[in-house]
């Protein structure tokens, strides 16, 4: 099937083959091009151009986007679509003045989410999931990385993850999966770390590995869940299995956790609402992609990733929504992108080069995603029509999507 795209009025996000990330200065820099079009060929961008250069293109489905724009489907390097019901009471806690470590306390936050998926079918666990991974498609991601983490227990993790694989066989959208067994201690390990990380390593691994239902393994590195020591350790077994670390670190605290996710080659560090001078210097030159979670940030009310700081100190940056049902409950990569301009300080471009190529760097997507780049898959947003793609983050209260292609399909 071929899809041509007409009179665009900027297409944007235009990369040569083999850019894998931007840093620093380069974020503020979004190649684009003026009246263009776009050529779309089983699934591919086969071209695009000027609409001085636009082929005839016979059997070809013709689109007019005359006034739109056009960009790179969302890359959603961080989320946890995979869960049971909600925790709306928790939201009312906040509001009442609880803090997260507090509702964590009396038994709510990641320990609430592990015993409603535990009294969840799987057939349930994937028909809730569908729904959330539908409504993000139509909302522009192309890709998303979904993680485990609210089972806490073998049987729970697996369930996770064979929904995970069964969402990535049913859709279009690539998708990534992440096991995320220390997400926090279960009640019963609560005085005994060493049994739970044994039960993750000695267990679940060997069993996620049979059924080669991960590509990553995760840890909440964090004061009062997982060390730095215990992190390492669920490090150090995840690459055995060929699983590279993409962790949850600096939420709340920096207890050099970062320094060790270097160490051991992780493809992510992902919150960093606290960040030092000693973890930019720690980032700095490897290939490890710092992600920030700005709609967490807004929902529960915490600092913001310092993504200036970290941009001038040279750092590459990615944006993602952390979509889970605690402390941020939406998917919308618009409104990620709308929020790091509006509390981050970062501009339209930044907020773009981190929501589209950063985030497919994320998840190793890098070749395939999140640019328009001639053989890259056909992952687009056509924007309503746009005085320019500075109204996206503007008008963060407007749907101003027009349609979604992924993998050629119009969605």
């Amino acid at each position: 099937m071929k899809i041509l795209i007409k009179n665009i009025k900027e297409l944007l996000q235009v990369r040569e083959d083999g850019i894998e990330k931007v840093s620093g200065k380069d974020m503020a820099v979004l190649p684009s091009l003026q009246n263009a079009f776009l050529l779309i060929e089983n699934n591919i961008i086969a071209d695009y151009g000027s609409m001085e250069k636009c082929p005839d293109v016979i059997d070809a489905n013709t689109i007019d986007a005359t006034g739109k724009t056009v960009l790179p489907a969302w890359c959603d390097s961080h989320t946890h679509i995979v869960y049971a019901g909600n925790r709306e009471q928790e939201f009312v806690d906040r509001i009442n003045g609880l803090s997260y470590e507090e509702i964590a306390s009396r038994g709510g936050g990641i320990l609430n989410s592990a015993k409603k998926l535990n009294e969840t079918s799987e057939e349930d666990l994937y028909l809730q999931s569908r729904s959330r991974l539908e409504e993000v498609m139509q909302q522009g991601t192309g890709a998303v990385e979904i993680k485990s983490g609210y089972g806490l227990t073998v049987d729970g993790e697996l369930k996770m993850l064979r929904v995970i694989k069964r969402l990535r066989e049913e859709y279009p959208v690539a998708i990534k999966a992440t096991f995320l067994g220390a997400h926090a201690f279960p009640t019963e390990y609560k005085e005994n770390h060493s049994a739970y990380i044994d039960l993750i390593v000695k267990e679940m691994l060997p069993k996620i590995a049979e059924e080669k239902l991960a590509d990553y393994i995760d840890a909440f590195l964090e004061t009062g869940y997982f060390s730095v020591e215990e992190t390492e350790r669920i490090m150090e077994a995840g690459k055995k299995y060929g699983l590279q670390a993409k962790i949850h670190v600096n939420q709340f605290t920096a207890i050099k956790g970062i320094e060790a996710c270097v160490k051991h080659d992780a493809l992510s560090v992902d919150h960093l609402e606290i960040v030092t001078d000693e973890d930019i210097e720690a980032l700095k030159g490897t290939k490890t992609m710092p992600v920030a979670l700005p709609t967490c940030s807004f929902f529960i009310s915490i600092p913001y990733t310092p993504a200036r700081k970290m941009m001038e100190a040279g750092l590459p940056l990615a944006l993602a929504t952390d979509f889970n049902p605690g402390t941020t409950p939406s998917g919308n990569m618009n409104l990620v992108v709308a929020t790091a301009c509006i509390k981050m300080k970062m501009t339209p471009e930044e907020a773009i080069n981190a929501a589209t190529i950063n985030g497919a760097y994320a998840m190793d997507l890098a070749k395939t995603h999140g640019s328009i780049t001639k053989g890259k898959r056909a992952n687009l947003i056509i924007t309503k029509p746009l005085t320019s793609y500075y109204q996206l983050p503007y008008a963060f209260g407007s749907n101003l999507i027009d349609s979604v292609i992924i993998e050629g399909q119009m969605i």
